[in-house]
């Protein structure tokens, strides 16, 4: 007899959850609205949102749009604010004119046309960033990626958000119950069950009884309730290649309500990890990700008190204990797991939301039809998945690697062979003599960090690619005309865009026209 799957209940609210149940929800809407399938979220009422991360990822417009969100209603209503890109200080050298810049456009024609050969032969003094994109003077500026009269989700310079997470869950709960039909039960999981084959059958809650389910998405957070606790998948800890495993957050109010929003976050290198520091329009969002194996926890706030500067010093700070890691599978029998209880790693370029993204996305779309093709769906889910973590993984390290810092243990320990994957070992011999470009091993089809962030990472931090003078011979007229149109597009943003908080105060004001 076949089992179909109508009844997909996700477990636990916050991002990870409310933003799975809107994917799913919008793709299947006439099946839900037919009666064929039903999407319930079950959230306690007495677990607080952890909101670590409050950057994203340029997918997240994409998603919005998919699920019908208003774009100046997200701005409105989760103080969100323009993300261009990162910001990355001190962590070549360590000296205080180390920086470089991580944005979100491609570098000129990069689809058709590798330009890192040609700079890195003859840079003419300026830096990678700046030699093949816009955006990183946009940042300087502190402008905006788009003017007032650019539509909703349309970019002239690429763009993601900064979000108040606090804020954010609620928004797409909103959204979810009352435009996508997501029915909503504020219960405590306080049991959950299993069938005689194994799958889960239910979850059972104080306030409302058993819950059965065909399909269960587990976004129970750290807890990983039901694919951990219930079902037993092992946690796959990586400590040994990223270790910073605490953090310290603070929010940081402005001096005054003109004061400037940074249109990208900014991540400065301390002593024993990195300090963010991410720009909304009410205030700006300060952590210190650490390694507490180099470092005690009252230095570490001492170096996170002096980043914020003494008018500060009475903001409480909160402690945030990171495990940097994943489950060994995450789409097991009948239940797979998003968000923090399928994994986390440390914040450093907002991987948080897009894997929750990416992971709700491949539900919504390969949502099985029965349970009997579910383990065949499930195989994939996991093989992709577990491809995205690793690589997720890899790059993350790669701004560790390449440091040629000394001044701490904490950066020796980092660049130490034993801490570098075997991938990402095997790349950096190869970019030695062929810069990495757009087929070059990023061949699957949503690769979380394309070739063109690796040319940002490897060249801003310093990175050195062998380049033989005769390679770059027959598109050196190419690559000039590429420059040219560089610096005439810089010049041209740089006069058009407006002032980040500008913008953003217009939209709250007058809105954005819808497409």
């Amino acid at each position: 007899m076949i089992t179909p799957v109508r009844d997909i209940v996700i477990v636990g609210g916050g991002t990870a959850g409310w933003l799975t149940a809107g994917v799913i929800a919008a793709r299947h809407k006439a099946r839900i609205a037919a009666g064929r399938v039903s999407v319930t979220l079950v959230e306690s009422p007495n677990v607080p949102i952890i909101g670590v991360g409050e950057g994203t990822w340029p997918t997240l417009r994409a998603t919005l749009e998919k699920i019908g969100v208003s774009e100046t209603d997200f701005f409105r209503e989760c103080d969100a604010a323009f993300k261009q890109g990162a910001k990355f200080a001190r962590w070549a050298t360590g000296a205080d004119d180390d920086a470089y810049y991580h944005p979100l456009m491609l570098p000129q024609g990069f689809t058709q046309f590798n330009l890192a050969p040609h700079w890195l032969q003859d840079g003419q003094g300026r830096s990678f960033c700046d030699a093949v994109c816009a955006q990183g003077q946009l940042c300087e500026d502190g402008l905006a990626p788009k003017m007032i009269t650019t539509p909703e989700y349309e970019a002239v310079a690429n763009y993601a958000y900064h979000l108040d997470a606090g804020k954010f869950a609620p928004f797409l709960q909103k959204h979810c119950t009352t435009k996508l039909g997501v029915r909503h039960i504020l219960a405590d999981v306080g049991e959950v069950r299993l069938a005689e084959n194994g799958d889960i059958a239910c979850v059972v809650t104080a306030q409302a009884g058993a819950i059965d389910g065909d399909l269960f998405v587990d976004c129970t957070g750290f807890s990983a309730l039901l694919l951990g606790k219930t079902l037993g998948v092992p946690f796959r800890d990586c400590g040994d290649v990223l270790l910073c495993d605490t953090a310290l957050a603070v929010q940081v109010p402005y001096a005054t309500p003109d004061d400037p929003i940074a249109s990208h976050t900014i991540s400065t290198a301390q002593q024993a990890g990195w300090i963010w520091d991410i720009g909304l329009p009410t205030r700006r969002g300060v952590g210190y990700v650490y390694s507490s194996r180099h470092s005690g926890e009252a230095d570490a706030e001492a170096e996170l008190r002096r980043y914020i500067g003494p008018a500060h010093a009475a903001l409480p700070i909160r402690k945030i204990a990171i495990r940097s890691g994943h489950r060994e599978i995450f789409w097991s029998r009948n239940c797979v797991a998003v968000g923090l209880a399928a994994g986390f790693l440390e914040p450093l370029e907002a991987s948080a939301i897009v894997l929750v993204e990416l992971s709700a996305k491949l539900i919504a779309e390969q949502m099985p039809a029965c349970r009997e093709v579910m383990d065949i769906v499930a195989a994939r889910f996991n093989e992709v998945t577990t491809y995205r973590w690793g690589r997720i993984i890899d790059f993350l390290k790669l701004h560790y690697v390449l440091s040629k810092r000394t001044d701490s243990r904490f950066w020796t320990d980092n660049v130490d062979p034993a801490t570098v994957p075997p991938r990402l070992q095997t790349l950096l011999r190869l970019w030695t003599y062929q810069s990495p470009w757009f087929f070059d091993e990023f061949d699957r089809l949503e690769e979380v960090f394309p070739a063109a962030s690796y040319q940002y990472v490897l060249y801003g931090m310093g990175f050195r690619t062998e380049v033989d003078p005769l390679d770059v011979v027959d598109g050196a007229g190419t690559a000039a005309r590429l420059r040219r149109e560089t610096e005439a597009t810089t010049q041209s943003l740089r006069r058009q865009m407006p002032r980040n908080r500008d913008l953003i105060r217009k939209i709250r004001d007058y809105g954005l026209q819808t497409i």
